[in-house]
């Protein structure tokens, strides 16, 4: 089941990073669906589909959920372990610099800035020197969508790039690079975000400065209604000047 552009949004991804492709190619290849995709006319239209009920609704609700690190992610398209398509809504304030852990993910991601600015930091570990910050092992709870945190010490990072992406922008990541983002706009930023799902790391890394953490953070997915509605308020706003 689906409309117009959900058909063609799942056909893109199908076509572009089903298969196996280096990660070099794969970055390559989701940074330009993200570009293509996340054009504002071409989002809109997608996410006014989704919110009349094409795709899976019910599904990607149960997938859909405010983040710890400040932001609300909106599942688009599930591809199943071969890519997830979702729309982030950043809240000025809200994960702001130094609050939101440093981390990597599970699988190579590319993103588009549809509105706002969205500022980025990349890090490496050091042996000594550079940030001092605890290092936990992020994975998910069998059973349930929460995110269980397992310390395992102590570590040192050095800040390698900083980065800044206005509307239009693109990027893309490997999965273990470490890196943190924030809204940098005094209004919301809106990201097209795809994790391409491919060689799916079993945990992330995360790095925080902030004290210590709880062991489980449960995730609240969306009902329908609350995702629609969302998806309705996140249209709105990209059709306001």
């Amino acid at each position: 089941m689906g409309g117009r552009q959900v058909l063609a949004a799942r056909r893109l991804l199908a076509e572009s990073l089903d298969g196996e492709l280096p990660e070099h190619e794969r970055l390559l290849a989701a940074r330009s669906v993200v570009a293509e995709l996340g054009s504002c006319d071409r989002l809109l239209e997608l996410m006014a589909e989704l919110a009349a009920g094409e795709g899976d609704p019910h599904g990607c609700a149960r997938l859909s959920y405010r983040h710890v690190l400040g932001f609300d992610k909106l599942l688009l398209i599930d591809g199943g372990p071969h890519h997830m398509l979702r729309a982030h809504l950043w809240h000025p304030g809200r994960g702001a610099i130094g609050k939101e852990d440093i981390h990597n993910h599970r699988s190579p991601l590319a993103s588009s800035v549809v509105r706002g600015r969205l500022a980025m930091e990349l890090y490496a570990p050091r042996g000594d020197g550079g940030i001092e910050a605890d290092r936990y092992e992020e994975s998910l709870a069998d059973g349930s969508a929460d995110w269980l945190l397992e310390p395992t010490g102590p570590a040192r990072l050095h800040l390698t790039q900083v980065a800044e992406y206005a509307a239009g922008s693109t990027y893309a990541l490997p999965a273990h690079t470490l890196h943190r983002a924030w809204c940098s706009a005094t209004e919301p930023t809106v990201t097209l975000f795809l994790e391409t799902g491919n060689g799916r790391r079993q945990h992330t890394d995360v790095f925080t400065a902030a004290g210590p953490r709880p062991g489980t953070v449960p995730k609240v997915p969306l009902d329908v209604d609350d995702y629609v509605s969302e998806l309705d308020a996140l249209a709105e706003l990209l059709r306001s000047p």
